[in-house]
């Protein structure tokens, strides 16, 4: 039940982590998507943690209460677990309406008294039923009730004031409110039924505490012999619990403070979620904006271009309307031209005609006729001449009223064009308004970019030095493709850039890389303070600084693209320096591979494997050489535990060499099966990590046997400790479980070889077990424990002696608590030096180097980078090994 709780409350963890990272919150769909499975976690951990403290108050009914510290210890880490996951799903609005959270208790219930079941309360988790809207109510059901509420009742009241109730009764206000009363009373009598039935249940309840408290209270009469000890047992506890409440109302008041700030920080970040809503808004609407003057700048730039058409018209037929005029002036004026011709030809001739009439006069008769002839000549050719002069007239008025129509065709033409150039002009005056609008709307988007980006890139900032953000952590690698991907966006915006002085009426391909950029930047400054967490201490301040200079470079950039004056001397190149320094470090922090040629680690995993099973034979040898020598040199109860611990020790080291041969044709299948046409060098240099994990796991192996027969042997000759035999025998079952991962990563899951490493994985622990067990129950025998008989003893003198071991107690717990401490450190500083991957002249003794020697007369500790440092046992001091470089 408990590690099924651990792993509820891990899901839970991993899921808020993820909500704190993506910057995710309960209202959106991602996060209520990550938070939907949540509700079943809820569920699953009321009823385990009301299993869970019904089943402890029933083991402490029936063992010892120190047998069962551990169990109240990783109790009372689950439920402040639990508790703070209950408060933290309980304040998100997502959970509110869905879900109803119980409240757990503020202190984990004492176990130590058995009085306290009576007070532990059952969380109940409520999930509130969604009624159907068209489901009608129960009262509809009976008629007799009286009219449904609604429309139908008041028409049942018009028809009964119209035409008179049926079959002559009448009923009043008062018999309707007797029936309603009468109902309340039946629904009240049935509330009633219901409570008279919980109290029952209660009092039952409570009946069978008092019967609880009976038996225990008569358990306590029998124990009376035992009240003065136990009296100040508890006094001690009380002045324990006294400070354990007052540490808790320290860490209430913390806690507070924490919420305190953890409200706060939301309010602002709710306050920055609607800043952030309302510049996408902003953007949207300047976008659409942008593209509405786009589409007024095309009609006024079509509408330019007509007027230019209708102008190069107008010009045309005023043209050609000009050309018709001169011509007909012109053919006018030729016709009159050649009138004028001939009537002064007509003139000639009748003075021709008059001199020789004026000639021909002395001739007399004769020439009458002819004169008469002439005359009528003459008054035909002044018809002509006359005739000709009046189409003269009507012709010069015909010019007239053209030359009239022209002018005012010139007038009309000048007034129109002044019109299309005035229209022009208010267009052109248009244009560049529109123009100005769309500059000034184009800046607006990109300074609203440059503030969200600028808000963005603080935040990141601001988390270098938040102590909230010291528990986040980031791996190298991530850092680099972070930094890398930024790196990339500083390009892009640089192009941006020089796109947008180029043209200032789009800044779309700005907007695009600065935001890009800000959440690249962004994320590559939280992810170098989270990587600087786990780094050493001198890389971890250079990283910090770098970030610090990048955040403020590009801070300082955006806060130049937001000034108009200030934007043409922005140059974005200046944020790839640091940049580049944030990738140049995170490179350098990498885990450092083996430093072994890759053609040389097939053979050395068959080097490694045979010195291992070699470390095994001898191990072997060697004990059964100390079994021979302790059967010469002791006797009695000291030879029944030698011989008892170097059975356990040889029955481990058979089962031991056992996996290693397992391991060893497991191996051999995995590279038969992966290698296809390569050979085993090439299989072995393509998948050098693994191969890197079975040489470390055969090391380890190697060093564990070797170090059991040492602690066996000082056992023996009674030069060294018991415990460190417990020690090694939980490192070689750590060390074998390593080569068990190691050789399980690429094998078959149906593999019968895998099956048969499991089951000698599983025997090499009973057997590490059968050695712990053994050693425990010959220490037991040998050493010499003296009777406690105190019946000799004052009052005084238990009181003194009572001080001297409580004196004592604290010592030996200053001297566990600074060995643990300083165990910690040591374990710290091991996974340091395996992780740097150091040179071979700086490793310390007692760990093999990786280039190529010859075998040592021993095995030796190998470098075991572990990824997660889980406790196995706090009591023992021993953690299991982990796997690292697959």
């Amino acid at each position: 039940m408990f590690d099924y709780m651990d792993c509820e409350l891990k899901l839970s963890e991993s899921v808020f982590r993820q909500l704190n990272t993506a910057i995710a919150v309960s209202q959106m769909s991602s996060g209520q998507c990550r938070l939907a499975p949540l509700i079943q976690v809820i569920q699953d951990c009321s009823h385990l943690y009301h299993y869970t403290v019904k089943l402890l108050f029933k083991l402490h009914s029936c063992l010892p209460a120190d047998t069962l510290q551990g169990h109240r210890d990783r109790f009372h880490e689950q439920f402040h677990s639990l508790r703070n996951f209950f408060r933290r799903a309980s304040d998100m609005l997502y959970f509110k309406r869905l879900i109803q959270i119980p409240r757990l208790p503020e202190g984990p219930p004492n176990f130590l008294r058995a009085s306290a079941l009576a007070e532990h309360i059952k969380p109940v988790v409520v999930i509130p039923e969604e009624t159907p809207e068209d489901e009608e109510p129960e009262n509809l059901i009976e008629i007799s009730t009286g009219p449904p509420a609604g429309e139908p009742a008041v028409v049942a009241d018009l028809f009964d004031q119209t035409f008179g109730p049926p079959n002559g009764s009448l009923k009043d206000d008062r018999d309707l409110q007797i029936e309603n009363l009468k109902r309340e009373v039946e629904t009240l009598r049935g509330e009633l039924e219901k409570i008279k039935l919980e109290a029952q249940r209660y009092i039952s309840q409570l009946k069978g505490q008092v019967n609880a408290l009976e038996a225990e209270l008569e358990e306590q009469r029998k124990q009376k012999q035992k009240a003065l000890v136990d009296n100040e047992q508890l006094r001690h506890e009380l002045a324990q619990l006294r400070a354990a409440q007052l540490e808790g109302e320290r860490s209430q008041s913390l806690r507070e403070e924490a919420e305190r700030k953890a409200s706060a920080t939301e309010a602002r970040y709710n306050k920055l979620k609607e800043k952030h809503s309302e510049l996408i808004s902003t953007h949207a609407e300047l976008l659409r904006k942008n593209a509405d003057t786009a589409k007024q700048l095309t009609v006024t730039q079509q509408s330019q271009e007509e007027v230019a058409r209708v102008k190069e018209q107008l010009a045309f037929q005023m043209e050609q309307v000009k050309r018709e005029s001169e011509l007909k002036l012109e053919e006018q004026s030729d016709q009159l031209e050649k009138f004028k011709r001939e009537l002064e030809a007509k003139a000639g001739e009748l003075a021709r005609v008059q001199e020789v009439l004026s000639r021909t006069e002395q001739s007399g008769s004769e020439l009458s006729s002819r004169l008469e002839a002439l005359r009528a000549e003459k008054d035909a050719l002044s018809g002509a001449v006359q005739q000709r002069e009046a189409d003269l007239l009507a012709a010069q008025s015909l010019a007239r009223e053209r030359e009239a129509v022209l002018s005012q065709e010139q007038q009309r033409g000048s007034r129109e064009r002044g019109e299309l150039q005035a229209r022009l002009a208010e267009k052109e005056s248009q244009e560049q308004g529109l123009r100005r609008k769309l500059l000034d709307e184009q800046f607006a988007v990109l300074r609203g970019a440059a503030a969200e980006a600028e808000a963005i890139l603080q935040d990141a900032v601001s988390k270098l030095d938040d102590p909230l953000h010291l528990r986040c952590t980031s791996s190298p690698d991530y850092l680099v493709s972070r930094a890398q991907a930024a790196l990339d966006s500083v390009s892009a915006l640089e192009e941006g850039h020089a796109q947008y002085l180029t043209s200032l009426a789009d800044a779309s391909a700005l907007v695009a890389a600065l935001t890009r950029f800000s959440h690249l930047a962004a994320d590559t400054i939280i992810n170098g303070s989270a990587t600087s967490h786990l780094a050493p201490t001198d890389p971890a301040d250079r990283l910090m600084d770098t970030c610090r200079e990048c955040g403020a470079r590009a801070l300082e950039l955006v806060g130049q693209l937001q000034d108009q004056q200030a934007l043409r001397r922005a140059q974005p190149g200046l944020v790839r320096t640091p940049l580049q320094g944030i990738l140049q470090l995170g490179q350098e922090l990498k885990p450092k591979s083996l430093d072994v040629r890759q053609e040389e680690l097939g053979a050395m995993v068959d080097k490694e494997m045979a010195a291992t099973s070699a470390a095994i034979e001898d191990a072997v040898r060697r004990i059964e050489d100390m079994m021979n020598q302790a059967r010469h040199a002791s006797s009695g109860v000291k030879l029944e535990v030698n011989e008892r611990i170097l059975n356990s020790c040889t029955d481990l080291m058979k089962a031991i060499r056992l996996l290693v041969m397992t391991s060893t044709s497991l191996q051999k299948e995995i590279v038969e099966s992966g290698r296809g046409a390569a050979t085993q060098q090439e299989f072995y240099a393509k998948n050098s990590r693994w191969t890197e994990g079975l040489i470390s796991a055969s090391k380890a192996v190697g060093w564990g046997a070797t170090q059991l027969v040492e602690a066996a042997d000082r056992v023996v000759l009674h030069t060294g400790k018991y415990e460190e035999l417990i020690v090694c025998s939980h490192e070689i079952a750590a060390s074998t479980a390593q080569l068990v991962a190691a050789s399980k990563v690429k094998a078959d899951k149906h593999s019968p070889h895998l099956s048969r490493l499991q089951e000698c994985s599983r025997t090499v622990n009973e057997r590490a077990a059968g050695v712990v067990a053994s050693t425990k129950s010959g220490q037991e025998q040998i050493e010499d424990r003296d009777t406690m008989d105190f019946s000799g003893l004052s009052l005084i003198k238990l009181k003194k002696q009572e001080m001297e071991t409580q004196v004592r107690v604290l010592e030996l717990e200053t001297t566990l608590e600074a060995e643990r401490m300083r165990l910690g450190e040591l374990r710290k500083r091991h996974y340091a030096l395996a992780g740097a991957g150091a040179a071979p002249s700086e490793e310390e003794p007692g760990r093999p180097s990786t280039a190529p020697r010859k075998k040592p007369p021993l095995a030796q500790k190998p470098s075991v980078v572990p990824r997660q440092d889980h406790q196995l046992d706090k009591k023992d001091g021993v953690y299991p090994a982990q796997l690292v470089n697959y």
